[in-house]
This record gives structure tokens, C-alpha cells and sequence, in this order.
């Protein structure tokens, strides 16, 4: 509802300034500008005090609703705002000595004060240059309003817009909306039907501004200044790149860069990056390949949704999201610690604002599905993963599909954000694939993040028994359900796990939450959604294949929040990866063909370097050189499969070499493991 009605605003409020410069159509530019000038002193800052009321009827979710505003600038540094709604209010006051954010259906305010924070502030004075970025399209208007001279801005806007008269005085008619000066020019309005929006400018010399302190019966609590204007103003910024995004963020620049231990590619306009090295030379490299797409999903999660949030439940966000990162912490591996550490120094910023950022409390409402053997075309295992949540905070603007071999682990795919090195979708090298889904049980944090046994998954297990024990073995948080599937037996799993149970559901197997089973398809979803999916699995069951299986996921099983969709076809190493725009779900936009194991070939091994010194008893990291081939004769395809294998990582030790045989003993895992185990490692 807050960003349908902030979406309004900047229409309308758009909308008014254009309409005030059509006058030049039939009038003197001198005329209009003086009628315009006291509007453009306020938008410009030049006016240091005023008084701007507004009034709003506006359809929401199909129903009229009221809606009122005022905006109050007493000086250089102080104002006030207000929005008053039946459902949620905010009234912000800022002094110079302090800020203050009552939240009055909450009964509470968060005080901070003290000296005004240096960057991120909302000071008045060049407001609109620190909230409207290159990444809004609103900043076209930017050089116009920063030249302050009303001929120059009412010359520049009539180009803008068409407006053509309507049939009462000074008023004009664009897109449905009638728009009008009304009493001496210091009032605007602007209606369709029967939704009607006006604003009124007001002297504000008489206004004596109140206390930050003054908030009779309400609790108020204590916060950092800084923290509590950058959280505003950040939250601003970012929501108006997501309510009017410029060709910046829609058609990004699709520029290749490659760096120490990384790559950044864009695959059909899909981002791609490819890490490699150490955990900290993995997170280093991340930072500097997307900084600005991180700091945009921090923007979009922390400050953006955090504001909504904190005045949807009264509750300040940050200090959820800092209880919820304290009682996650202990059950992070040290080595995903060492790779945020390096990404939050790669991009300057604070350490504890990723760590947060990266536990952000999904409750994600999604579909999930695996089909193998008679359900499809050819008997291999598709794995389709539908993420429906949150496009109204733009967190499509970060979407990274991302490409790491880190060192000691298993090389995977994760498809995810920028700034967020947990998993949601992927797959390894190994056949490994998996998708989760969101339940209830928020604020059960005494366990391992779901994105952190994920990403976990993907870095450590190369059998689905070895995902189900990861599972089964780790305390859990929240309420979560997964599809986990295996290319190499094509085989999958269903999954319900909660802090305190965990149960799986096999292919086939019926269930009281999920119907009767389907043979060789495991399928999970929740109501409507569900039945559509099970109906289209049945439908054309045997025929599947990678076109028909993204066929699968099309609306309505993916609702309108729909972010990305992914089908695994784990046997062939591909992925296929479908993500949001700012106007259309996931599952209306293409997908994008995603070769794990020729991206992996590009990735320089991690092999001793020609001046380092193998001595005995040391050991390193190295890379599968074996390069899998196809023959288009059925049987001798069936040959090679037997005799290949999957190109991982794997450890090489040196041990002293017996009398007169050469200098070392080198060992290393066979890639082919059978039941005899002293042929599972090779020697020589």
C-alpha cells in the first residue's frame, strides 16, 4: 500500500509541476513565472520557510482512501513532515540539534540527537540533489530545477508535456487528470473521476516549531541521530530509483571486467560474475566487481524496506536485524565470516551492516518442482525454482548470477544479489541442485541461517543423502521447505523442516499438504498454486523437457512478486535463470542458457606457483583439468558415460618417497569412487 500511494505521488506531484508551465501556450513566459515562482523556491530549497498541505483521495486496492500531508520548513535546518493514514502515520521532526520519528498509531518515537551526521542526512538545504540520483528517472529535472530561474524552467517544461485546455478556467486536461491554479496560484489540484489530489502553500512566518520532545503520550526511545537520518534518507533515495528507475537500472551498461580472482560477464543481459581463491579474495573481488549493485541492495533491504517495516510495526528494523544477527553468528562458518569481512572492506563500508544484511529474514512464498524418469521427455532430471518475493524493493536491480570455486570447497553456482553471499537457488558441479521455500516461524534464530546451510550444501555435498545429513544434522531456523535433487542417480527429495522436526517426501510419496504423489516427480507449492502445478505436471506428464519444464512456472503458479525462476538440469551442468524488471515478473521475462562447467574451464587453477617448493607433507587445492566430451552415436555416448567423471576441486598431499623411488609420494582422491577402497585413492 506505502509504495502504490508513493508511486501516486511522484505521478501526480510530476504531474503539477509540468501542468504549471502550460500557460506559456497562451501567455507571456513573464506571466507564468510569476505565478510559478513561489513553487519553484520551494522545490529548489531557495524558499528557507513555508507551510505546503495536501490532501488526497486515491483508489488503493481498488477502494477510495484518504490520505493527508504537510510539509513544514522553518529554516536552514529545521522541518517537519507528516502522513496521516487510517492505517499508518509517520511524522518526522528535524531540528538542528537532533531528529526525531513518531510513529503515533504505534505510540512511539525514536529521538536522536547530537550534531548532524556529515553524508546521508536529510538537511534541506540540497535535499533533492542528495535524494534523486542517476539511478531515478527523475533526474532528468535536475539541471532544470538547479538553474532556479522560473522563465528557464517554465521554457523547459512545456516541451515536456501536452496538456490541452479544458473547459473551465485555468484549467488544463492531461492523461485522464484535470489539472487547475486555483485562488491566488498558491494551490494546486489535480483530479481523475472520482480520486482527486491537492496541495496547498501556505506562510509558515507564524508557525512556532514544537520540542523534539514534545510527543504527549507516547514512549520515546533513544537512537543514534546518524543511524535514524540515514536510514531515511537512503530509504528515500533508493525508493525512488524503484518507483521511477532511469535506463540506468532498467538497461544497465553491459560492460565485461575481470580482475585478480574474479570476472564479471553478462550472459543475453544477465549479470554473471565469477569468483575464485580464498574466501577473502573471493569477497574482495565481489566488492570490487559490484559495489554499486551491493550498495543498492543494502539500500533496498536495510533502509527501504527497513523504514516500511519500522512503520508497519513500530518496531526499529535495524535493531530486529541485529538480534536476529547475534543469535545467527555462532552457527556462521568462519569462512563466510572472512568472505563478508573482505567484501564489506572492498567496498567501504561498515562490517556489521553486511553481516546483517546477509541474515536479512526471508520469508519467501515460492514454488518448487523435480521431475525425472517417466515425467520427462528423456528420463533426466529438471529442477524448477520459482522465488516469489519482494520486486517492490528492486531487489532486481542486483540480480548476479554468481560463479565461485572457493578454495577447500566444492565449485557451485548461486544464483542471488549482489552484496549477499548466502544462496536461495543453486547448483554445484557434483549434480547437486537445490530451491527453498518460506514458511512461518519468523524470529526463530537459534540456529544456521537457511541461506547459510545452502550456500553450505553447494560448497560441501556431492550426494543428495550427503544434503539430507546436513539437513537432519544442523539446528534450523525458522519454518522452510526445499526441493533438493541429484543429476547423477536423478533422484530428489521434498523437504519440511522446522527448529524443532524435519520430514522428507520422496517422488511419488502422497501427502496431507500436498496431494496424492506423482511417480518420479516430487512437486511443492501452497494453495491455488499448487493445484495449477500439479495440474499442468499431470497434464503433460512424460513430455518434459527444458522448454516445457520454464513453461511450468509461468503465472499463476509464480505470483506477481515473482524475482527469478531457475530450472536446473543438473546431469548437463546448465542452469536457465529468468529474473524480474520493474515491470514484469520473472516469469514474463526470458531466460538466460547458463553453462556451469564452461564457465568453470575459464577459472585459473589454484596450483603451486613454478617458484614455490613442494616439500614433504604439504598439501594443496588443485583443479580437474578432465574435459567431458558428446558423440552423437547412442552407444558410444553410453561408453564415455561410464568412463567420465566430474570435473571438481580436490586435495593433493606429499608424503616421503620410499628408498629409491623418486623423491615424493603423491596422492590424491580417485575421481571414480567403487566399493574397493584402496582404489579410491591414487598413488604415484
Amino acid at each position: 500500500m506505502l509504495r502504490y500511494y508513493a508511486s501516486k505521488c511522484v505521478q501526480l506531484v510530476c504531474c503539477l509541476a509540468f501542468f504549471a508551465s502550460v500557460a506559456i501556450a497562451d501567455s507571456p513566459v513573464q506571466s507564468l513565472a510569476a505565478k510559478l515562482s513561489p513553487w519553484i523556491e520551494v522545490a529548489t530549497g531557495k524558499a528557507e520557510a513555508f507551510d505546503l498541505r495536501g490532501s488526497a483521495s486515491i483508489k488503493i486496492d481498488g477502494k477510495l482512501q484518504e490520505i493527508h500531508l504537510r510539509l513544514t520548513r522553518y529554516d536552514r535546518e529545521g522541518f517537519d513532515f507528516a502522513v496521516q493514514h487510517s492505517e499508518y502515520a509517520l511524522e518526522i521532526r528535524r531540528r538542528e540539534d537532533g531528529i526525531a520519528l513518531g510513529l503515533p498509531i504505534h505510540g512511539k518515537v525514536y529521538l536522536g540527537r547530537g550534531a548532524s551526521p556529515v553524508s546521508d542526512h536529510l538537511r534541506p538545504e540540497g535535499l533533492i540533489d542528495r535524494t534523486i540520483d542517476t539511478g531515478t528517472s527523475l533526474s532528468i529535472a535536475l539541471p532544470i530545477l538547479r538553474t532556479s530561474e522560473p522563465e528557464g524552467i517554465a521554457e523547459a517544461l512545456i516541451s515536456l508535456i501536452g496538456l490541452s485546455r479544458g473547459t473551465e478556467p485555468d484549467e488544463w486536461i492531461k492523461d485522464g487528470y484535470r489539472f487547475r491554479f486555483e485562488g491566488d496560484g498558491k494551490a494546486l489540484s489535480a483530479v481523475d473521476g472520482s480520486q482527486r489530489v491537492s496541495i496547498e502553500l501556505l506562510d509558515s512566518t507564524d508557525l512556532k516549531p514544537k520540542g523534539l520532545e514534545e510527543w504527549p503520550d507516547m514512549k520515546i526511545v533513544m537512537k543514534d541521530r546518524g543511524e535514524i537520518e540515514q536510514q531515511l534518507a537512503r530509504g528515500a533515495r533508493r525508493a525512488l530509483e524503484v518507483l521511477s528507475p532511469s535506463a540506468k537500472l532498467t538497461k544497465p551498461a553491459a560492460k565485461n571486467r575481470k580482475i585478480d580472482h574474479g570476472e564479471l560477464k553478462w550472459v543475453d543481459g544477465q549479470r554473471v560474475a565469477i569468483l575464485w581463491g580464498t574466501p577473502e579474495e573471493v569477497g574482495t573481488a565481489h566488492g570490487r566487481l559490484l559495489k554499486t549493485e551491493a550498495m543498492r541492495c543494502i539500500d533496498s533491504v536495510i533502509h527501504a524496506f527497513g523504514t516500511v517495516q519500522t512503520i508497519a510495526t513500530g518496531s526499529w528494523f535495524r535493531d530486529d536485524l541485529k538480534d536476529a544477527h547475534s543469535r545467527l553468528a555462532p552457527h556462521i562458518p568462519e569462512r563466510h565470516r572472512e568472505e563478508i569481512t573482505a567484501l564489506a572492506r572492498s567496498m567501504d563500508v561498515d562490517e556489521q551492516l553486511l553481516l546483517e544484511a546477509n541474515v536479512f529474514p526471508e520469508l519467501f512464498h515460492c514454488s518448487g518442482f523435480a521431475l525425472f524418469g517417466k515425467a520427462t521427455k528423456d528420463g533426466k532430471l529438471i529442477h524448477g525454482r520459482v522465488l516469489d518475493y519482494m520486486t517492490a524493493i528492486g531487489l532486481q536491480d542486483c540480480a548476479t548470477t554468481f560463479i565461485c570455486l572457493v578454495d577447500g570447497g566444492i565449485p557451485f553456482a548461486n544464483v542471488g544479489y549482489a552484496g549477499f553471499i548466502g544462496s536461495v537457488s543453486g547448483m554445484n558441479i557434483e549434480q547437486i541442485s537445490l530451491g527453498e521455500m518460506g514458511g512461518r516461524g519468523e524470529g526463530k534464530w537459534d540456529g544456521v541461517p537457511m541461506a547459510t546451510l545452502m550456500r553450505r550444501a553447494l560448497e560441501e555435498c556431492s550426494t543428495i543423502e550427503q544434503v539430507k545429513e546436513l539437513w537432519t544434522n544442523s539446528p534450523r531456523t525458522c519454518e522452510y521447505y526445499y526441493v533438493f535433487a541429484d543429476g547423477k542417480n536423478r533422484s530428489a527429495v521434498g523437504v519440511a523442516a522446522t527448529p524443532e522436526k524435519i520430514e522428507f517426501v520422496h517422488p511419488g510419496q502422497s501427502h496431507e499438504l500436498l496431494g496424492e504423489g506423482i511417480p518420479d516427480a516430487v512437486v511443492l507449492s501452497a494453495g491455488s498454486r499448487l493445484e495449477e502445478l500439479r495440474r499442468r505436471v499431470q497434464k503433460d506428464y512424460g513430455t518434459f523437457d527444458e522448454v516445457s519444464g520454464q513453461q511450468l512456472m509461468c503465472r499463476p503458479v509464480a505470483m506477481n512478486s515473482n524475482l527469478h525462476n531457475v530450472l536446473f538440469v543438473p546431469e548437463d551442468g546448465v542452469l536457465f535463470v529468468a529474473n524480474a524488471s520493474h515491470d514484469q515478473p520473472a516469469a514474463d521475462r526470458p531466460y538466460t542458457r547458463i553453462d556451469l562447467r564452461e564457465l568453470l574451464r575459464n577459472i585459473p587453477g589454484n596450483v603451486p606457483a613454478a617458484k614455490e617448493t613442494i616439500t614433504q607433507n604439504s598439501r594443496y587445492t588443485a583443479s580437474d583439468s578432465w574435459v567431458a566430451i558428446a558423440d552423437d552415436r547412442s552407444d558410444a555416448q553410453e561408453c564415455l558415460k561410464e568412463l567420465c567423471w566430474v570435473p571438481t576441486r580436490f586435495d593433493v598431499t606429499f608424503e616421503p618417497a620410499r628408498v629409491d623411488r623418486g623423491d615424493l609420494l603423491v596422492r590424491f582422491p580417485s575421481p571414480i569412487q567403487g566399493e574397493i577402497e584402496i582404489n579410491n585413492r591414487v598413488a604415484m
